[in-house]
């Protein structure tokens, strides 16, 4: 590591950040003249292990620089498009690059807007610079939640019941300022923000991942006793995944507000009392919301606590959502016809493709104990209930 001058950098020759850049960037951000901006040291280190992200290179920035003649100290995250040619496409070609980028740039301004002034931010990173060019430069500048008393959470131990009720009122948040937005233009928010992750492009690229991930997880399951009637009902799914995360990717109104639709622990960071901010918004789309709660119970809560707490954080998120879209005025049951009983039955619905998504995944949880049975779990309660048939799409809805 070196510094001085703000040339010192860790991350390598490909490093975009140098004094001039963070200048540049810092004084558009400050909306100051150049002159009164000046970088007096910074270092940039890799901001996460090479494994622990496949959509972004990730630099972690802590910059020294005088505004005015004053000093200041600030951390920054800063994702740049993939140097590794394949990735770099595979990001780029799904957008996922950019429906980040357009998300900090055009919904988070419109929700803020409609929160208001002098009222609590939005449980998500600060951004500072933005910047998209298709196939050339894609870049996104945010505040270093970690550098701020957030840490995360081990996946192989779980969230607790609290972290679990914090994620769900940020997501709730997040929802219900996104619904009021919906009902208060009265235009359906897939038409005002076309960039979000389009149904039948999210249910391609989950499809692939999923017809990965289902012959590993099968081969996992023929090692264990008492599975058969789970290899059978995921033999019987199988045919038919394509078709079932498209039904329940596709937004379903009068509820269907923006889903963050990757939201799980290893998405979400938290102080020393819980509080929750919810990072990565690649798959950010138009969908229903108990997408976002399922995927959060099934793959990150312990088993124990799932069994136990998963109606009590359904009603939780409920009276959260009620609550933001109350304070916007929109009275979700009068108004919308959409009640927490219909809650519990789109989250029903919601678990298989939680678990699909799971199993496109399902690499994360084997090698580990812990997670191993936490998934054993998993698949035996949601066959018990039912769930792992293609029945589940067509219970009576009210």
């Amino acid at each position: 590591m070196s510094s001085g001058s703000g040339s010192g950098s860790e991350a390598g020759d490909q490093s975009p950040v140098t004094a001039a850049w963070l200048e540049a960037v810092l004084c558009d951000h400050h909306g100051a003249p150049p002159e009164s901006l000046r970088v007096a040291d910074f270092v940039a280190r890799p901001g996460c292990d090479a494994a622990e992200s496949v959509l972004s290179d990730i630099l972690a920035v802590s910059v020294h620089y005088h505004l005015d003649d004053r000093p200041h100290d600030l951390d920054l995250i800063i994702k740049l498009l993939p140097q590794d040619p394949f990735s770099r496409f595979f990001v780029t070609e799904a957008q996922f690059d950019l429906r980040e980028i357009k998300f900090y740039t055009k919904v988070v301004p419109e929700l803020t807007q409609l929160l208001g002034e002098g009222t609590e931010r939005l449980p998500i990173p600060r951004c500072y610079h933005a910047r998209y060019t298709a196939d050339t430069e894609s870049v996104l500048v945010l505040e270093n939640l970690k550098e701020c008393g957030y840490q995360s959470v081990e996946f192989s131990r779980g969230l607790s019941l609290r972290q679990a009720e914090s994620a769900l009122e940020a997501v709730a948040r997040l929802h219900g300022l996104s619904l009021a937005l919906k009902v208060r233009d009265g235009m359906p928010l897939d038409e005002r923000y076309p960039f979000l992750f389009q149904t039948a492009r999210a249910s391609d690229s989950y499809q692939q991942l999923v017809e990965r991930g289902l012959p590993q997880l099968a081969r996992f399951l023929e090692r264990r006793p008492g599975m058969d009637a789970v290899l059978r009902s995921l033999d019987e799914i199988r045919p038919e995944t394509k078709d079932i995360i498209a039904a329940l990717l596709a937004p379903e109104e009068p509820l269907a507000l923006i889903t963050h639709t990757d939201f799980w622990c290893n998405n979400l960071l938290f102080t020393e009392n819980d509080t929750c901010a919810v990072l990565d918004w690649q798959m950010v789309t138009y969908s229903r919301p108990t997408n976002d709660i399922a995927l959060l119970i099934v793959s990150s809560l312990p088993t124990e606590l799932r069994r136990e707490h998963t109606e009590h954080l359904l009603d939780h998120y409920w009276t959260a959502l009620s609550s933001v879209a109350q304070r916007l005025r929109v009275d979700i049951p009068s108004e919308l016809g959409y009640d927490r009983q219909r809650l519990g039955q789109d989250f029903r619905r919601s678990q298989l493709l939680a678990l699909l998504l799971c199993i496109g995944s399902v690499d994360v949880a084997l090698g580990d104990p812990v997670t191993e049975q936490r998934l054993l779990d998993l698949l035996e309660d949601l066959h018990r209930d039912g769930i792992l048939s293609v029945d589940v799409l067509d219970q009576p809805k009210p």
